[in-house]
């Protein structure tokens, strides 16, 4: 077993590799949530790793998902470790998964252990979530198709998030708002990426939208994101649920100036405005 000292700084090296949006702010919660919530995104992080294969066959993606999923529940009701039943099923993917999906049984080591099952609960529905949308080519044709995929792949990072702050500190938040607040970001990074999206063969607007009607989406998610957060009042959650906000706000605002993304310096002066002294 990893000394939790060693595992904590390998945690956080891969979440630096996996995410530059959400690392500055998680590296700045208080000590305990700032594991919960490194954790929670590294777990999820994982399965997203799996959804988003490009080399491994929509079948050994959906199997794969699924069986996460089991085995997340199976923790969740026995306290077993998962990691010799997650090495099993990885193996024959070994070469072909990253670190950061292969070492899931270390993430979920990671958390707080009174935290550990909302983790657990919420990446398996998540990961059962996204083996469905496999199975579906990931082809949306209508707004409820938009919805459900973005429920399940961000949505639930916002209820996620909302469970960890009410372990943490009791801070209570509106689940729908929760929802909007990962939708949000979500949508934006569907239009950031829409182009290399189109290049794979893939497309996440709805039958008959354009960019006009998924920037409106984008606008009504963040709009209930910016709700969510008035009900927040612990200064150092509110930095973390700001900086990714404030990054997404100003990204569709470039966006819709016929940018494909902010320079670095935007990036950086963003951040600076968001973080609360």
């Amino acid at each position: 077993m990893k000394t939790e000292a060693k595992l904590q700084k390998e945690a956080m090296k891969v979440l630096k590799e996996t995410s530059r949006t959400f690392y500055i702010p998680i590296k700045l919660l208080e000590s305990n949530v700032r594991e919960a919530v490194a954790s929670a995104y590294l777990c999820m992080r994982a399965i997203d790793e799996i959804e988003d294969h490009e080399q491994l066959d929509v079948t050994i993606v959906i199997d794969l998902l699924n069986k996460v999923s089991d085995i997340l529940d199976h923790t969740i009701a026995t306290g077993e470790s998962m990691a010799s039943a997650l090495d099993e099923l990885f193996a024959p993917y070994r070469d072909q998964l990253p670190e950061v999906t292969l070492r899931l049984a270390d993430w979920v080591e990671f958390c707080p252990e009174t935290a550990r099952n909302k983790v657990l609960e919420s990446t398996a529905i998540m990961g059962r979530g996204m083996a469905e949308w496999a199975g579906k080519d990931w082809v949306i044709e209508t707004r409820e198709d938009l919805d459900d995929y973005t429920y399940f792949v961000a949505g639930l990072v916002g209820v996620m998030l909302a469970d960890i702050w009410r372990w943490y500190d009791g801070t209570e938040t509106d689940r729908d708002l929760a929802i909007g607040f990962g939708r949000g970001l979500q949508s934006v990074n569907i239009l950031r990426n829409y182009k290399e999206d189109a290049v794979r063969d893939v497309n996440f607007f709805p039958n008959d939208w354009k960019l006009p009607e998924m920037f409106a989406y984008a606008e009504e998610n963040l709009a209930l994101a910016d709700a969510y957060i008035e009900d927040i009042h612990t200064k150092t959650i509110l930095n973390f649920c700001n900086i990714p906000l404030a990054l997404a706000h100003s990204t569709l605002d470039a966006l819709k100036e016929g940018r494909e993304k902010m320079s670095r310096i935007e990036v950086v002066s963003v951040v600076n405005k968001a973080i609360l002294k």
